[in-house]
């Protein structure tokens, strides 16, 4: 019989040093590669709540969706074109005002994160898809506190890809992982 695999002190040493790298990179990948925010406590305590009540959808805030791979956050200055006027003496919205004032951005805490090494394209499945932004975020108009209501992970990316009649043939590995 062939004699394939020696067991030689080398042979051990190169299996060991394998091993060791194979775990060096599963650690790396499961600390560096986060689908939630780990906190989410926002600078201002933001409610879209009175946002979507008001009839305020979520491509006005977040127009990016629609031509960008982000759907990006607004700029303080769409938020004081309304703000100015419309309730200035909240305390939220006298928050919202210094950072105005100092021409400074917001430095909101993402609350939905893909690992770093997932393209995903909000472009793709709001324009062009026509997917809208409850699927994957949930009932966003009807929450005090933002918050993740899916986990953003490779299998229920696929089980959706895979519901889609027009999504099915995107589930080859390099659609997300580019």
């Amino acid at each position: 019989m062939l004699k394939l695999l020696p067991r030689s002190g080398l042979w051990r040493w190169v299996v060991g040093v394998f091993v060791i790298a194979l775990v060096i990179v599963a650690a790396y990948f499961i600390f560096t590669s986060r689908t939630e925010a780990q906190s989410t406590q926002q600078p201002i305590a933001f409610n879209h709540q009175v946002m979507v009540g008001m009839g305020i959808g979520c491509l006005y805030c977040h127009s990016d969706a629609r031509r960008s791979p982000t759907a990006g956050m607004p700029s303080v200055q769409l938020c004081m074109g309304c703000h100015k006027v419309i309730d200035p003496q909240n305390p939220e919205i006298v928050k919202l005002a210094a950072y105005w004032q100092k021409g400074e951005p917001i430095p909101w805490q993402r609350v939905n994160v893909l690992p770093r090494f997932v393209y995903f394209s909000h472009e793709v499945h709001v324009s062009v898809a026509g997917i809208n932004c409850e699927k994957c975020h949930g009932d966003v108009a009807h929450m005090t506190v933002d918050k993740p209501v899916v986990q953003m992970n490779m299998g229920w990316c696929l089980g959706c890809h895979e519901k889609q009649p027009n999504a099915a043939q995107l589930t080859d590995c390099v659609v997300c992982h580019q």
